[in-house]
């Protein structure tokens, strides 16, 4: 029995001015590119079974061509494989704040596809001997115990979820994951003994115990996407990708889909006592190392130790040549820390923001099971790491 588990597609997300030749945003292009190469790959499997575990749409009210496209790939899905059973949960950003509103994802129950968008449901499927128990993101939040624990009696149990199982990770390394609820205990999910375990919300495919994965988004659709590549590459994930599992063996292949673009971090410079020259020259080098060439790609730059008056001084003609270049340059320079006066008039320094956040989770109460230093490291390293825009000057 083959399982594809897809989850936080986030069709209709936008990101950079840049359009296609047709008017449509390239990263909405993008994400719809990722999702109909899912499709092709889950159709290539020939699957019995497939599950989306949340975030089918970024938005509750989707764009008509978001809406379009998603039906098109849906029915491609369906007259390919007409026995599959394909089931849907709503994610937080496909849920409406009032149930009175009603999901758009209701729509694609017209091609036999089950849907769920608001409580807890076990879907029995008793030709494959299959039953799914499918928890939303309403469900999960709604102060009602999810139930994860609740296994039934048929061959094939899933249980299909929108939300945080604690993964052994610190909350700063889920950053671009809404906090939605209660961090569930993956332990209760193991001793349940689902056949797998499909989770959605986390944008970085991780196993959280046997038989029991998150499979990750399948384009880079957070506000800063090279946090999430750092954290690809600290845990060793090859990219983005969706799970294909044989539930009776268990075995969990991921299998990856082509990036229509990189995403790149270009090692930072140490502008210290550099003149603009020599800064120009730094960026210069970092960009034309970059193998491939940086036409169309998500470059970031981080310039740290940059007074202000020496930014003014840059070659901005090159800089803006580059962004031009690249689909998104983001060029962050990072000013010096600032010595300054105290209210007192006695002479002392400004707090930097790093140092602010590091005294306040310095002293922030923490479960018992959390390293302090480990975690008041990585919440200074994440405040580093985040997408500002640099002045205009």
């Amino acid at each position: 029995m083959l399982l594809a588990h897809l989850a936080d597609i986030h069709l209709g997300f936008r990101q950079y001015p840049r359009q296609t030749p047709s008017g449509i945003n390239q990263r909405e292009a993008d994400v719809a590119k990722a999702f109909q190469a899912a499709i092709d790959g889950v159709i290539a499997s020939q699957v019995d079974v497939v599950v989306i575990a949340g975030d089918l749409f970024h938005a509750v009210r989707p764009t008509n061509a978001a809406i379009v496209f998603a039906f098109r790939q849906f029915q491609r899905l369906r007259d390919a494989l007409p026995a599959a059973e394909v089931v849907i949960i709503a994610g937080n950003h496909d849920t409406p704040r009032s149930t009175e509103t009603g999901s758009i994802l209701r729509l694609f129950s017209e091609l036999r596809i089950q849907v769920v968008t608001d409580r807890a449901e076990r879907l029995p499927f008793k030709a494959l001997d299959l039953a799914i128990t499918a928890v939303p993101h309403q469900a999960y939040i709604s102060g009602e115990r999810p139930p994860v624990d609740q296994r039934g009696d048929a061959k094939y149990e899933v249980l299909l979820l929108h939300g945080e199982v604690d993964a052994g990770l610190n909350p700063l390394e889920r950053w671009w994951a809404e906090p939605l609820g209660p961090l569930l205990d993956p332990r209760e999910i193991v001793r349940a003994g689902w056949t797998y375990a499909a989770l959605g919300h986390y944008h970085v495919t991780h196993e959280v115990a046997p038989r029991v994965w998150y499979s990750g988004a399948l384009e880079y659709v957070t506000l800063n996407p090279w946090g999430e590549k750092a954290e690809e590459q600290k845990t060793r994930v090859k990219g983005k990708n969706w799970l294909l599992v044989d539930l009776d063996t268990g075995k969990v292949e991921s299998q990856p889909i082509a990036a229509p673009r990189r995403v790149i971090d270009l090692e930072s410079i140490d502008a210290g006592g550099l003149s603009a020259g020599e800064i120009d020259q730094q960026i210069r080098k970092r960009l034309t190392g970059i193998r491939g060439g940086y036409a169309d790609q998500i470059v970031r730059l981080v310039v740290y130790q940059t007074p202000r008056h020496v930014v003014r001084e840059l070659d901005h003609a090159a800089i803006r040549s580059a962004k031009a270049t690249a689909l998104h340059f983001h060029l962050d320079f990072r000013r010096p820390d600032v010595h300054a006066k105290v209210g007192s008039g006695a002479p002392g320094q400004r707090q930097t923001l790093s140092a602010v956040v590091r005294e306040f989770l310095g002293r922030r109460p923490l479960p018992d099971r959390i390293d302090r230093d480990v975690f008041v490291h990585r919440g200074v390293e994440l405040l580093e790491s985040v997408t500002v825009e640099p002045e205009r000057v």
